[in-house]
């Protein structure tokens, strides 16, 4: 007696329904991993930090605040973008206000050496959404923190200490008119004293930071500052 089996072979057609299933999803992949790389290629930096096709200035807006800002000068690689930003941090090098070649690195021989003297000044440009101008901090707040002892200015520069119990206690005020300068300076300690100076400009707040002892030639330091910042906002000032 002949006996048939309960399953029968494999249709012909049964590979070829498989493979008509497949199709879809192989195109599927094709077409998303299409999108993905055409993405990635919109967003991908079109410049780089060096080589004659990287721009020498980048337009950024702080604030909406326009500077033209040298590509070279800002200092963290992240911030090194056009278009608006909400900080972005500089340094240029003094007395020449000429753009860094690079990092100042340490090496074996000089790590152990007294340390280096700083010959930059740092620029911070941030947006201030409304808050206490440089000016009104000056005139408004910082009185209530100063010593009243008198000060006799030199070369044209006063000199104020804030009192100890103040949340400035460690500082002093620096202030001139011809030309215009205020700075709040750290005190030498173990490491040299720093000074900071603000202004504003548009929507943005500049604030420049440089050794206190460059304030021995304070009217150069007041031009730099002038300089840098008429130089940034370019024709938009």
């Amino acid at each position: 007696m002949t006996v048939f089996s309960a399953t029968s072979p494999r249709s012909p057609g049964a590979g070829a329904e498989t493979r008509a299933h497949l199709v879809p999803l192989a195109l599927t992949g094709v077409v998303a991993a299409g999108a993905i790389a055409l993405v990635a290629y919109l967003l991908w930096p079109t410049w780089s930090t060096g080589g004659t096709d990287a721009p020498d200035k980048l337009p950024v807006s702080v604030g909406g605040t326009l500077f033209n800002l040298p590509l070279q000068a800002i200092r963290m690689k992240i911030q090194r973008h056009s278009g608006p930003q909400e900080r972005i941090d500089l340094d240029f090098l003094y007395p020449s206000l000429e753009v860094p070649s690079g990092p100042r690195h340490v090496t074996a021989d000089t790590v152990d050496t007294a340390m280096q003297p700083i010959d930059r000044i740092f620029l911070s440009i941030a947006a201030h959404h409304d808050a206490l101008s440089p000016e009104q901090r000056t005139t408004t707040i910082y009185p209530r923190y100063l010593d009243q002892a008198a000060t006799t200015p030199d070369d044209g520069l006063t000199m104020r200490p804030f009192r100890s119990d103040t949340p400035y206690g460690s500082e002093d005020l620096y202030s001139a008119t011809s030309p215009a300068l205020t700075a709040r300076c750290t005190r030498d300690a173990s490491t040299p004293g720093m000074c900071l100076s603000e202004r504003r400009v548009g929507a943005a707040d500049l604030t420049f930071r440089f050794p206190r002892s460059w304030l021995s030639q304070w009217r150069d330091v007041a031009d730099a500052m002038d300089k840098l910042t008429a130089q940034l906002r370019g024709p938009h000032g």
